[in-house]
């Protein structure tokens, strides 16, 4: 498994952009898909985006955030990236990184191997 650390979060304006970033432990980073998903209060965790692991050009995003949200990863650096551009008040959620090993990036969330611990994005109107 590899252990996972966000970062990036904070509180921002509608409108506004943010770059979420997920770092990895671990030699086999580039064997993960690696996924984002956000919780919102009171709501269960929810699918954002996630990038393969042997074909890092296809990606899969919510249409929620489809055309607004980018993600990406560098795996010399053990990280993958969230873009998240023209962010809106119901994008105010605690993201998540998930890492599931030679994955195909499905968009429940009991498939994965390994989370970060979260970090906190709030938009305000």
């Amino acid at each position: 498994q590899v252990h996972l650390v966000e970062s990036g979060g904070g509180t921002v304006q509608a409108g506004d952009s943010l770059r979420l970033s997920c770092a990895a432990s671990g030699r086999t980073f580039s064997s993960y898909a690696m996924a984002w998903f956000r919780q919102a209060p009171g709501k269960e965790r929810e699918f954002v985006a996630c990038i393969r692991w042997w074909n890092v050009d296809i990606t899969y995003y919510a249409d929620s955030v489809k055309g607004r949200f980018t993600i990406s990863r560098v795996n010399a650096e053990n990280t993958v990236y969230l873009q998240m551009n023209s962010l809106k008040p119901e994008d105010t959620a605690v993201y998540y990184c998930g890492a599931q090993f030679r994955g195909t990036c499905i968009k429940g969330d009991t498939g994965y191997d390994s989370w970060g611990q979260g970090t906190q994005v709030t938009v305000s109107s």
